[in-house]
């Protein structure tokens, strides 16, 4: 196979999963999504990262 094929295979497969994600999830609801900055909104912060800081020893 040629690079052309290898190309439009992927591209081929890209497209198929987007298409069916798209097909399988709801539309988003803008009004109960979270802020996409919240800078000194008051909203903590949720979910792990992984450059947080380790819990304080006992």
């Amino acid at each position: 196979m040629r690079r052309v094929h290898i190309t439009l295979l992927v591209l081929l497969g890209v497209g198929v999963l987007l298409a069916l994600d798209r097909a399988q999830s709801q539309p988003l609801n803008p009004y109960k999504a979270p802020p996409m900055i919240a800078l000194g909104s008051g909203l903590a912060a949720t979910g792990g990262h992984c450059a947080a800081p380790p819990p304080p020893a006992r």
